[in-house]
């Protein structure tokens, strides 16, 4: 039986030892009761003994060997229910027969934001997405409008998810230290079902003005279009192109994404 998973750098594990915060880690997957939980990165399963007292459907997806074997013996109700893969190429679909879940975890630094825009590639299964990240990476994604952390992630997230910040933990609670502070987020599915735009083109939109966050829109906008498709002066006369990425709320955001879709009608209809 293995004692102890040794921290991995090239997996990005800073495991966690404070028991208080991880008992209110967990308690955050009641932000969506009575369906099953996916923790992503259990490591030695200091959060995930307090989910299993909670008496719901639950399943781990750990892509350390030694942290699969770790749980395994320690965690004996868990056997059958262990994914060792990685979460970023496994079909979400599978984990729970097409049912919805409660995603959460101690979530790797350098890959957190991967993982909420695999979250986000599949919202209407993942009703909740709870857990701990970067400080940073949460402030960005709990940051509105004409805040200087507002930015892509903020709007990405924000049209399909209310985004709560619940408290901010420190680097000394974790082994080893991590060099930047941590924070516990929740974020529930907002009401929309349809943005009321082109999805594929509102995230080109959003990604690129925000690419030239300090430009105005008139002057960052033209790189959506092609020197043939460019449309008329008066498309960048438009008040709205007086303003910077960090001052248009989400649906600013559709109104512009639905401005360039007409543009790129019309250039193609002439």
């Amino acid at each position: 039986m293995i004692d102890k998973v040794r921290p991995k750098k090239n997996l990005g594990q800073h495991f966690l030892t404070d028991l208080s915060v991880a008992e209110r880690i967990a308690d955050t997957v009641d932000a969506c009761p009575d369906i099953p939980v996916l923790e992503v990165g259990p490591g030695m399963g200091v959060m995930t003994q307090y989910i299993l007292k909670k008496d719901r459907e639950f399943k781990v997806v750990e892509i350390d060997r030694e942290s699969v074997e770790y749980l395994t013996s320690h965690f004996p109700s868990l056997v059958g229910n262990i994914l060792g893969e990685d979460f970023l190429r496994m079909d979400l679909t599978k984990i729970f027969d097409d049912r919805q879940f409660v995603l959460t975890g101690n979530y790797p630094y350098d890959i957190s934001s991967q993982i909420f825009f695999k979250m986000l590639d599949n919202k209407d299964l993942i009703p909740c997405c709870t857990g701990m990240i970067q400080r940073e990476v949460a402030q960005r994604m709990a940051a509105a409008p004409g805040n200087k952390q507002y930015g892509i992630l903020s709007v990405l997230i924000q049209a399909w998810y209310n985004v709560e910040y619940c408290f901010t933990v420190s680097e000394g609670v974790f082994n080893p230290p991590p060099k930047v502070k941590s924070a516990v987020i929740i974020m529930r599915r907002n009401e929309v079902t349809d943005l009321g735009c082109d999805e594929k083109l509102f995230k080109r939109v959003v990604k690129t003005v925000f690419g030239q966050r300090r430009k105005m829109l008139r002057v960052s906008m033209k790189q959506l279009f092609s020197g043939a498709q460019m449309p008329p002066a008066e498309f960048f006369a438009q008040d709205i192109m007086t303003k910077r990425p960090e001052q248009l709320s989400i649906a600013d955001f559709v109104g512009l994404t639905n401005m360039v879709a007409s543009a790129i009608e019309n250039n193609e209809q002439c």
